[in-house]
């Protein structure tokens, strides 16, 4: 039985007075209109790998839309837009926050591979080649058939090998993943999956994947939106010990926590209202959030749609005490929390 709930906008985030001393990198949040961004330094995250533009959009609106995010360090001081992870370091070291431009998707690339230089020169560091459904690059994840890699994705992997794009796996199909890790001359990261051991959900990922990607010294960042943790034999909220439980199995997985991080599909600012098509259009997310759905209104708005202990910034110290406590030191928590995202971005950029 669904249950009622009034928490707040989930993109406002509390202010924090002291400074989170471990670095904090995100690997995927949206960023809307109205995110106090005066604020973004003081939620205890470092680093945003924030959406430049939404999926399924053409060359010209990515562009347009990938350059707005230019304007903002000269709206606010307390922001950086980051090219290099040297800028990560320095950036923490000023008190500033952190925004790595990155695409959920790669339908704006088309048939022009020129596009992928032009789009690291303007600023791109991370990419999904598809976002859900199947494209001219690539197979999704939602989508009704596991489409591998086309010719043009295979050119595309080598174009962002050369230029120094980071590749991610999220949202893409099993084997169109498996086939960009193995064409790949750089490590691939799934900026915001979890592990199918722990939750059988279509957006969560194999044991093949995250053992492919750990070869190649890649990062899974563990994802606390609520369908991609909750457990439907539970009947409640996803909580932070389904989320560590996630960590703990990829751990065991590959005998290690160097190829674990955090993407934490937050926002900041409220989610805008999607238009629509009367005509009607494929649903790619009604199996992933099915479940969850039977007890949690499928509100974009709603906190509750997140793990209970980790639904905002400054509760990254509750992830930070259940990791401890479930016995990890000092090295692997700061490993997770964002120094394997980092030393994967000096490898590729």
């Amino acid at each position: 039985m669904k249950q009622d709930f009034i928490r707040q906008n989930r993109g406002f985030h509390p202010v924090i007075e002291e400074e989170q001393t471990r670095l904090f990198i995100d690997g995927c949040v949206q960023i809307w209109q109205d995110a106090e961004l005066e604020n973004a330094h003081r939620h205890g995250a470092d680093v945003y790998a924030v959406t430049a533009f939404l999926p399924w959009v053409n060359a010209e609106t990515a562009m347009d839309e990938l350059m707005k995010w230019h304007l903002l360090p000269r709206q606010y001081s307390n922001l950086r837009i980051v090219e290099t992870a040297q800028d990560i370091v320095e950036a923490k070291a000023a008190g500033q926050a952190s925004l790595m431009l990155s695409a959920q998707d790669g339908e704006f690339i088309g048939g022009s591979l020129g596009r992928v230089e032009a789009f690291q020169r303007l600023g791109l560091r991370m990419l999904i080649l598809a976002y859900n459904r199947d494209n001219l690059l690539s197979g999704g994840c939602a989508d009704s058939s596991n489409t591998g890699l086309s010719l043009m994705g295979r050119r595309v992997v080598e174009e962002c090998n050369r230029v120094g794009i980071l590749l991610d796996g999220s949202h893409m199909s099993s084997r169109a993943s498996l086939e960009m890790i193995e064409h790949s001359s750089a490590p691939v990261v799934f900026s915001h999956s979890n592990p199918k051991g722990v939750v059988d959900n279509p957006r969560n990922i194999s044991d093949e994947q995250i053992r492919a990607c750990a070869s190649k010294d890649g990062v899974i960042g563990v994802v606390p939106w609520g369908p991609m943790v909750y457990k439907p034999e539970t009947q409640r909220r996803p909580n932070l010990a389904d989320l560590l439980d996630c960590v703990d199995y990829i751990a065991d997985l590959i005998g290690s926590t160097e190829n674990i991080g955090l993407g934490t599909d937050f926002s900041l600012g409220t989610y805008e209202e999607m238009e629509l098509d009367p005509w009607g259009t494929p649903n790619y997310f009604s199996d992933v959030t099915a479940e969850l759905d039977k007890i949690i209104p499928n509100d974009m708005l709603l906190a509750e749609r997140f793990t209970e202990g980790f639904d905002s910034y400054p509760e990254i110290s509750n992830v930070i005490s259940g990791l401890q406590n479930r016995g990890y030191d000092d090295k692997a928590i700061d490993g997770i929390l964002g120094q394997n995202f980092l030393r994967v971005f000096k490898q590729v950029w």
